[in-house]
């Protein structure tokens, strides 16, 4: 396959990936000498060419998105060179073109009465869904009571870094955050032609200060079975465990609950907070 079947906007988020991550490492991290005063930090294209075992001008198209042939071996040998985290690894070969691409439009259909039932029952626990650009298809009453999220929350990442009351909770907000965004890249790598998630990057990044330098750094994480505490303003500490599901009949979509840490008083201080 050739890098000329990828599209402008995947071209640019390859380019850009390759960067943050060549700029990352060191030459001493990778047994070479420093070579010298640089420029930018990191290391040089052709070091990394090295490393991969591929020639200079290969590698400096493959960072260019131009017409070149690429494999799976190949890029294997990049990540290698970059050492690059398993899902870093994924997400270099889904902006490259290799593996499978979703194919499927989005999924904007109305939300069937039986996960919408399905949501508000698990109340007084926080639960939502959500789309593959992280906007809310439904939420709770735990999710507005415990989270602070109104009807102005259309998506979960816009509200995680606009909405005070929310940031004001969470305890370990400065913490998570990183790995917030990593894990929307990764996402959004999954459908590299897909506007919806430039759509939520760009108003988070006129919106936001903090993303636009997470956004920057290009991490790309995976999705994690967090631990989410936070502090309300009546109930005191809350703790959470976050599980997030697949729908089997809407692949776009998925539910994330978040039950009562064992260990915690948080389900009798939920269950007065929220009775019946």
């Amino acid at each position: 396959m050739s890098v000329p079947e990828v599209r402008a906007p995947r071209r640019t988020a390859l380019r850009d990936f390759l960067r943050s991550r060549r700029t990352r490492i060191t030459p001493a991290e990778v047994g070479l000498p420093p070579g010298g005063r640089r420029r930018t930090p990191g290391l040089r294209r052709e070091e990394v060419a090295m490393l991969a075992g591929v020639g200079v001008s290969w590698y400096t198209w493959l960072e260019q998105g131009r017409d070149i042939s690429v494999s799976v071996d190949v890029l294997d040998a990049v990540s290698a060179a970059l050492r690059l985290a398993p899902a870093e690894r994924m997400h270099l070969h889904r902006l490259a073109g290799i593996g499978p691409q979703p194919l499927s439009p989005l999924d904007d259909g109305p939300v069937p009465a039986e996960l919408q039932a399905l949501v508000a029952a698990w109340a007084p626990r926080p639960a939502m869904l959500q789309d593959r650009h992280w906007d809310l298809l439904a939420i709770n009453s735990g999710t507005r009571e415990v989270f602070g999220y109104t009807d102005s929350d259309r998506n979960c990442l816009v509200s995680f870094f606009t909405n005070a009351r929310y940031r004001a909770m969470y305890v370990e907000w400065s913490a998570a955050a990183p790995g917030v965004v990593a894990a929307f890249r990764s996402d959004a790598g999954r459908y590299p032609d897909d506007r919806g998630f430039d759509e939520v990057v760009d108003e988070l990044r006129s919106r936001s200060p903090e993303f636009a330098e997470l956004w920057a750094l290009n991490d790309v994480g995976p999705h994690l079975q967090a631990v989410k505490a936070v502090r309300h303003p009546e109930a005191g500490e809350l703790v959470f465990d976050k599980t997030t599901l697949g729908v089997t009949d809407h692949p776009d979509w998925h539910l994330v609950l978040y039950n009562p840490r064992p260990g915690t008083p948080t389900q009798q201080r939920l269950t007065a907070l929220l009775p019946g």
